[in-house]
């Protein structure tokens, strides 16, 4: 074998060997990200995206550079997974960036008031006609509760003091996101209650809730855009 040869077994097995140590590290960088990302995006996911970000770190690693492995390796793990969720994230940035607009003109009627915002009271907030704030609810409101656009790549990585063991902390803050998440449904106005407990919970469709509720198909378009923007503003701390 010649030295080249044998230098390239030497990287191909330190890789291989990097890889297998450092697989807790890619499902724990996964959990923590979870919990700020809607129930439909699956940890299996996240963990398969991860593990590119893995063996790329593991090539490109160098011991002489002054950070561990697990340092290193973290912000690239973390990076394949957004880039990966990125590609899923439909919504233009102009959407993502009226939708934070709208979460603050809602906190500020809420605050000032003490109460519920009407969709009049934000639109007024906003300086816009109440049929344009519709509009743009509308456009927000399709797009997943918490945006990619609320997890900056430039973020810290989890703290990893031990990358071999496993910590369900992750599972724990996922877990008080949902809790969180009910009960700011639970403080919702009434109909805005109903139009999301009939759309997520019942499966009904916008025309059936329409029937139900005795309005039309595109007032529970309106009722629904609002509850969700709402709910954004509630929760802006996962943001």
């Amino acid at each position: 074998m010649t030295v080249a040869a044998a230098y390239q077994a030497n990287a191909a097995g330190d890789v291989h060997a990097l890889v297998a140590e450092h697989q807790e590290l890619v499902r724990r960088i996964a959990w923590h990200l979870s919990a700020r990302l809607p129930d439909s995006v699956e940890i299996d996911d996240l963990v398969q995206a991860g593990q590119i970000g893995l063996i790329e770190a593991a090539r490109q690693y160098r011991p002489d550079g002054g950070a561990s492995f697990a340092t290193f390796a973290s912000s690239r793990i973390r990076g394949a997974m957004l880039d990966e969720l990125r590609r899923g994230d439909w919504m233009p940035r102009s959407v993502h960036r009226n939708a934070r607009t709208i979460a603050g003109a809602v906190r500020t009627v809420e605050a000032r008031h003490g109460r519920a915002a009407t969709e009049a009271e934000v639109a007024a907030e906003l300086g816009m006609p109440l049929a344009d704030y519709q509009a743009m609810a509308g456009d927000a409101a399709r797009g997943p509760l918490l945006s990619l656009e609320g997890i900056a790549i430039d973020d810290e990585p989890p703290e990893i003091p031990d990358p071999d063991a496993i910590d369900a902390a992750e599972q724990v803050t996922g877990s008080a996101f949902r809790r969180a998440l009910a009960g700011a449904i639970d403080h919702l106005p009434e109909r805005e209650r109903q139009v999301m407990g009939l759309y997520y919970d019942e499966a009904l469709n916008l025309r059936e809730i329409g029937a139900v509720l005795g309005v039309t198909e595109s007032r529970v378009c309106q009722i629904h855009a609002q509850a969700v923007v709402r709910l954004r503003a509630r929760l802006q701390a996962w943001l």
